[in-house]
């Protein structure tokens, strides 16, 4: 992705956060100098990846496989105490987030405002492929009972629960705009817990064609080394 790109994803996402009263910590708006000038004391943010996450899943278009994500607080194992995490997510019209499963993350994926969120599930096999049992899932404390790679509609106010091994893809359904999604995780672990169904890239290759607006937080290693 073009650092372009990934600049003006971030006024979007701003501006649109700001309409659905959703607001970011101080931080978030800091530039390079900024983080420069507060690097001793930021050492969590760094360490847990707090902050801009932009991704295309290696696809080359954004627009209809990729993903917003701002990691608000995150735990790190065997380094702290923090088991939790939490994350604001903006999911276009159809945009695609690939089919994935996590082994040791649980999570709640709610629906913020705006459109509404379409989740397609399966749960898996002992070989990581798709099993064809039916899925249980809760649905804001429901029990709910779904046929293998059937889909829940999940609409502002809404959420889903996620448990461990279930494959789960998402994107907004057409015709109801964008959506700011809100995940409440156990700790998240993007380098080691991610298991999609299909080869994707999790971060994006970035072409250097300006300067960053605000970092992303699989920039802290290049920048502020």
């Amino acid at each position: 992705m073009k650092r372009s790109e990934i600049n003006q994803i971030m006024v979007k996402a701003k501006a649109f956060m700001e309409e659905r009263k959703f607001y970011l910590p101080p931080w978030a708006c800091w530039r390079l100098s900024d983080w420069k000038e507060n690097k001793g004391n930021v050492a969590e943010v760094i360490t847990n990846m707090l902050g801009w996450d932009i991704t295309d899943f290696g696809s080359g278009d954004f627009s209809t496989r990729g993903l917003f994500l701002f990691t608000l607080r995150n735990g790190k194992f065997n380094v702290d105490k923090k088991p939790y995490a939490e994350k604001i997510m903006i999911v276009e019209e159809n945009q695609e987030t690939p089919m994935h499963f996590h082994w040791s993350k649980m999570e709640d994926i709610i629906n913020r405002g705006g459109g509404n969120l379409v989740i397609e599930l399966y749960n898996s096999t002992p070989e990581d492929t798709f099993a064809d049992s039916p899925v249980s899932l809760k649905t804001d404390g429901v029990l709910r009972i779904v046929k293998p790679g059937g889909k829940v509609i999940i609409r502002p106010g809404e959420s889903i629960t996620l448990e461990q091994g279930v494959y789960h893809r998402f994107y907004g359904e057409t015709g109801y705009g964008k959506v700011l999604v809100g995940e409440v995780s156990m700790v998240n672990d993007d380098a080691n817990d991610n298991r999609f169904y299909e080869t994707v890239g999790r971060f994006p290759a970035v072409e250097e064609d300006v300067e960053p607006l605000h970092l992303l937080a699989s920039d802290y290693e290049k920048f502020l080394r």
